[in-house]
């Protein structure tokens, strides 16, 4: 099955979602939600289809750099627009759309050989708790940054513009801690699992990967104790997230990096 025609169609529609709630948030547009999600659904399901194609090999999986990066990126738009149905996260779209049709890009023009054969059933359960967890905390980067311009716009005394779309703070906030407490609960899974279920976690490979999802992990939960017993709240905690999701994106791709481009690993 060609993967160009759905990679085209999903690409245009992310972007055309991305722009439209871009341009809602400038108070350019009016706010379409039911568009957006309808764009974006079309935008998933074409996506899911190259997920599909670049992943499964007759070896095993493909979990190189690129394929991870689109795997991410399409469960993060799932949740996104799942939880958008019940939350108001739809304006976080305005980061995650386009960057799910980058991982597109990437994943098509440039695939990756790295496969990872004989997976048990126990592996994949850890592949999928770790995904999950890292697309919670991708959204949650996005919300702490619209925070961090919601904050400077009220202390500036601004109330215009985009402090008219975002809900309120405090809500913004709530749902910011939120996301962070099911990507913590989802990344204990996954740090619990890759013990239980991955063979010498701490290989040469992977050694740098599990230290740093678990220093992420003392971040994070660093992050929630100050905010539970100290009251931690607005720019402190958008410096945690963001400072925790960075720590992430080491883990998961930038070790990735390091083996596929600088040590060559493909297995």
């Amino acid at each position: 099955m060609p993967a160009l025609p759905f990679a085209l169609v999903a690409i245009v529609c992310y972007l055309a979602a991305g722009l439209w709630q871009s341009l809602s948030l400038a108070r350019r547009v009016a706010e379409r939600p039911r568009w957006v999600r309808s764009a974006g659904t079309i935008a998933l399901l074409c996506h899911g289809v190259i997920v599909g194609l670049t992943l499964l090999g007759p070896r095993g999986l493909h979990m190189g750099l690129t394929q991870s990066a689109t795997l991410i990126g399409w469960v993060v738009v799932a949740l996104l627009l799942l939880f958008s149905l019940f939350k108001p996260v739809l304006n976080a779209g305005v980061c995650v759309f386009p960057v799910a049709a980058i991982t597109i890009v990437a994943a098509i023009g440039m695939p990756s050989t790295m496969t990872e054969s004989g997976i048990s059933p126990g592996l994949y359960f850890h592949i999928l708790s770790s995904v999950a967890a890292f697309s919670f905390f991708a959204i949650a980067a996005v919300q702490a940054v619209l925070l961090a311009f919601q904050h400077h716009a009220l202390k500036q005394r601004q109330t215009l513009g985009i402090v008219q779309v975002l809900p309120p703070l405090t809500r913004m906030e709530q749902l910011l801690f939120e996301l962070i407490w099911c990507g913590m609960l989802l990344l204990t899974v996954a740090i619990v699992s890759g013990f239980v279920f991955v063979d010498n976690l701490f290989a040469q490979h992977l050694a740098h990967k599990t230290i740093l999802s678990m220093l992420a992990w003392l971040i994070f939960a660093a992050l929630l104790a100050g905010h539970h017993y100290l009251g931690w709240r607005g720019p402190r905690a958008v410096r945690w997230t963001l400072a925790g999701v960075g720590v992430l994106v080491l883990a998961f791709f930038g070790t990735k990096f390091v083996l596929e481009y600088i040590f060559h690993y493909n297995a």
